[in-house]
């Protein structure tokens, strides 16, 4: 209400503000790795559970931010000053801390702010804010109250705040509204701009801990020349393509000058939590295990007089699960007792490591073993999107013959026949019931010298199986092929396996599955789940960040699901990717791991990564109408693509619908210069070395962009859940899925034929991954098979005024209610007896792409992104 001072009125009025965020001393994970070992279990009570206090209390953190230590600024969306750009307001301060304020969050604190606001002001549609303590926090979000004319505007700003007077940056924040460029309020364009171009910077010098800056280079710091271990630099060359990752900028190696020095890795700062998540608790165990943990563990198993280096049987093998390993009594002492190794390491005074039950043996000890439970999992699985429809016979291989020989496969047709119930190959072929499993292409050019390394001995395997009249998949042969002797242009050296179910066949047998799991393993880790979702979705989250606006509706569409994935990405290249890691230990490729998955890149095409165009390909769905979802299955019961194809037409159905609040027509695509902008970067920077390929999108038209939206929610959510969170539940269980092969199938007249025919438990063992192998392997995807406590699931948002947009919210409920209801679909379906690959021999109902998920390792859940 207007006021009269000496004979003038006086418009001005307060706004009431406030303002939520979480001090840095709260729990900082960075703050976290520094702490001396021993102390980190005083910080948290349970990993996925609630985070307690270190460095001081919350009440102590309220005094500390009151008064004049944190300003904010309005910006006027309405009202432009001279320069065209909106109005600044005067500072105003945090004052009352509010303890009860309503939708406070765990650790969260929230202050009043009372802004002075008039009429000539008119509506606010960002601020500045400036922090003036010695430390950094976390702001949450801003609420600005009862504006007149206008109401509530939220901010939702989850954004690290620095000291301004060491940095000298203002941050600014916009409104949750929703504008295209050209749609813009006149008074933000300039701000909204100039936001974009500090998330861009310049592409020099080294990135800092607290920059904002996404920009992007190529893999050149997984190897450590200097010290003698280097790796090829992915990306950037013909021969080595890569997707680019995120630019650090650090010192290069005296050895190799286009190599970046091993150390810290840079994440741009709002793109590391910190201290708001659990999962950042998992990544850190994932740090302390491979730096502090396995060193020790390594020492210990090669220590005879405290365990065996090898396993003496199966049951030995369970006996991880059932007893433990004893392990000196110092061990626990020695390695920083970190949270999310809790679980696997006792602290009742027996210093026994123990797993977790894996999922796969539960109910059944031994079904594992079966050829159904072993043609189920190529269908129902954690890798289940390699197999394809067999569609000529024999097999033939797209490797260049002048370097690697005739590789057209050596089985026949009268080996298949003995187990295809009476119908003949070429029947089979014409009713599309032969499939096959096959590693020759990508596994065979690096055999050499993956067999050069110490303990490998490994095969390319090609695998047949065939449809039975059940519904089932049995597996009718499976080659093993190795370079010839006199070179790898003179092709390979194969032998083919067939199905025995006693005597020495059998081992036989059970051996050659084992090499083709090892096989499967490995191309799982490498290519369908670190290359397939991790790498190709690091550029399109750098890109998103650098050329669309927080204020794009695009942006807000894709930005959950970018959630944690450069962080993530950024620890592997530290620990699991990197020269001498997790992944190089513990699987069969070793140092040659990340570089065969740089070849297989090359035949990544963006558009064949939406489900039904990928089903489509490998033969195993053809186009029809009248089928559900437009396709037509050719193996019904195929749990993966029955309940992917529900949800990539949910993802489908909601970006178009949402889409098409912003984008009445091709032209408008057109003419949105951020989003031409966008996708442009992404193919030409982020994807440069496939830049020229004819199956990118134009982005023309809004399909294109429904399509390509679509692509990334898949590949970021469902897609990644599909092959992630089965890890340990199939894996864990390292019989099941072994990671390493140490020796070749023996030959009649050796002592290892004779080990062979007298134990075949103790040949299996000496074939596949040994004792400290299999503990860094389990330890690991333990820690990668779970959920976090603080997870979002697809469908969900970490708020709900994520926009201001009405349609936007109600098309966004309306996705969830759909996710909803495809969740009790796969429930009736697991429910279903006559649908037998759904359970399997080894009774584990397939809900790796059920929605919705407890924390912890539960086999189910779609995270809106890959944020483990």
């Amino acid at each position: 209400m207007s006021r009269l001072i000496g004979g003038l009125f006086d418009n001005s009025q307060k706004i009431k503000g406030t303002v939520v965020l979480m001090p840095k001393n709260v729990l900082d994970f960075n703050a976290l790795t520094s702490i001396g070992k021993g102390s980190v279990t005083d910080t948290a009570k349970d990993i996925f559970g609630t985070v307690v206090n270190i460095g001081g209390s919350l009440i102590d953190a309220a005094t500390a931010f009151a008064g004049k230590n944190i300003s904010l600024q309005l910006i006027s969306a309405t009202q432009a000053d001279a320069s065209g750009k909106g109005k600044v307001g005067s500072k105003a301060y945090v004052e009352k801390h509010l303890p009860t304020f309503p939708t406070l969050g765990a650790q969260q604190l929230a202050f009043r702010v009372s802004f002075d606001w008039d009429a000539n002001f008119g509506i606010p549609g960002a601020f500045y804010i400036q922090n003036y303590t010695t430390d950094e926090f976390f702001l949450v979000s801003v609420l600005l109250e009862d504006i007149p004319n206008h109401g509530t505007i939220h901010f939702v700003c989850n954004s690290w705040i620095y000291n301004f007077k060491k940095y000298q940056k203002d941050r600014i924040f916009f409104v949750n509204d929703t504008y295209l460029p050209g749609a813009t309020p006149a008074p933000l364009l300039k701000y909204r701009q100039e936001e974009l171009e500090t998330l861009r910077g310049d592409g020099t010098g080294k990135r800092q801990e607290q920059d904002r800056i996404y920009d992007y280079d190529v893999y050149n710091d997984l190897g450590n020349p200097d010290g003698g271990d280097p790796r090829p630099i992915l990306g950037g060359s013909i021969i080595h393509p890569y997707p680019r990752r995120v630019r650090t900028g650090r010192e290069r190696t005296r050895t190799d000058p286009n190599s970046e020095k091993p150390g810290a890795i840079y994440v741009p700062r709002d793109e590391n939590f910190g201290h708001l998540k659990s999962s950042d608790f998992i990544m850190y165990g994932i740090k302390s295990l491979s730096q502090d943990v396995l060193p020790l563990l390594k020492s210990a198993i090669f220590d005879l007089r405290i365990t065996s280096s090898e396993f003496k049987n199966f049951e030995d093998v369970r006996s991880l699960y059932e007893g433990g390993i004893k392990l000196p009594t110092d061990f626990l002492s020695q390695i920083s007792p970190v949270p999310a190794l809790k679980e696997l390491f006792r602290s009742d005074g027996e210093n026994v490591l123990q797993f977790p039950l894996p999922h796969v043996i539960q109910v059944k000890r031994s079904e594992w073993m079966t050829d159904e439970e072993f043609a189920r999992e190529v269908i129902a699985g954690v890798n289940p999107n390699v197999f394809r429809l067999l569609q000529e016979f024999p097999p033939k291989s797209s490797l260049d013959p002048s370097l690697y020989g005739d590789q057209t496969s050596t089985i026949t047709r009268e080996q298949l026949e003995i187990n295809t119930d009476g119908v003949t190959v070429d029947e089979a072929l014409s009713a599309k019931r032969l499939f096959i499993l096959d590693y020759q292409d990508a596994f065979f050019p690096y055999l050499t010298r993956i067999n050069s390394l110490p303990v490998a001995r490994a095969y390319a395997t090609r695998t047949i199986l065939f449809l039975k009249d059940d519904g089932t998949l049995k597996p009718l042969a499976i080659e093993l092929s190795k370079p010839h002797p006199a070179g790898d242009n003179l092709g390979p050296v194969s032998k083919v396996v067939l199905p025995a179910i006693d005597g020495v066949d059998s081992t036989i047998w059970l051996l050659a599955k084992a090499h083709v799991v090892v096989n499967d393993s490995g191309y799982h880790q490498l290519m369908s789940h670190w290359l397939n979702t991790h790498a190709v979705m690091e550029p399109f989250a750098i890109a998103t960040n650098r050329q669309l606006s927080v204020l794009h509706p695009v942006y807000k569409l894709l930005y959950p699901h970018y959630r944690d994935t450069i962080n993530i990405n950024g620890l592997a290249r530290q620990s699991l990717i990197n020269a001498g890691g997790i992944i190089e230990q513990s699987f069969l490729p070793g140092k040659y791991s990340i570089e065969m998955s740089s070849a297989v890149y090359k035949n990544w095409v963006f558009t064949d990564q939406a489900l039904p165009a990928d089903l489509i390909k490998r033969g195993l769905a053809t186009e029809d109408p009248s089928a559900p979802h437009g396709l037509r299955l050719v193996i019904e019961d195929y749990p993966y693509a029955v309940d992917g194809l529900e949800i990539w037409d949910a993802i489908k159905s909601w970006v178009k619908e949402y889409v098409s609040l912003y984008y009445p027509t091709d032209v408008a695509i057109q003419q949105d210069t951020e989003l031409q902008a966008w996708w442009k970067e992404v193919v030409e920077k982020g994807h440069a070395d496939l830049k020229d390929k004819p199956w990118w999108p134009k982005m023309k038209t809004i399909e294109d962009l429904i399509q390509s939206c679509s692509i990334i929610i898949w590949t970021a959510s469902a897609l990644h859940s599909a092959v992630n969170f089965g890890q340990y539940p199939y894996g864990g269980y390292i019989l099941n899925r072994p990671t390493l092969s140490r020796r070749f199938i023996p030959e009649p007249g050796t002592p290892e034929y004779d080990e062979m025919v007298a134990d075949y438990q103790k040949a299996y063992l000496k074939t596949i991954t040994p004792k400290y192998e299999t503990l860094v392997d389990l330890s690991v995807i333990e820690i990668l098979s779970r959920h976090a406590s603080d997870e979002i699931y697809l469908g969900q948002r970490d708020t709900p005024n994520w926009t201001t947009d009405n349609k936007a919210l109600q098309a966004f409920q309306r996705f969830g209610s759909k996710l909803t209801e495809i969740e009790s679909k796969i429930n009736a379906r697991n429910s279903d007896p006559s649908l037998r690959n759904r359970h399997g021999p080894v009774q584990l109902p397939y809900t790796l792409l059920h929605r919705s998920s407890d924390e912890g390792l539960t086999f189910r859940g779609i995270p809106n992104s890959i944020s483990i």
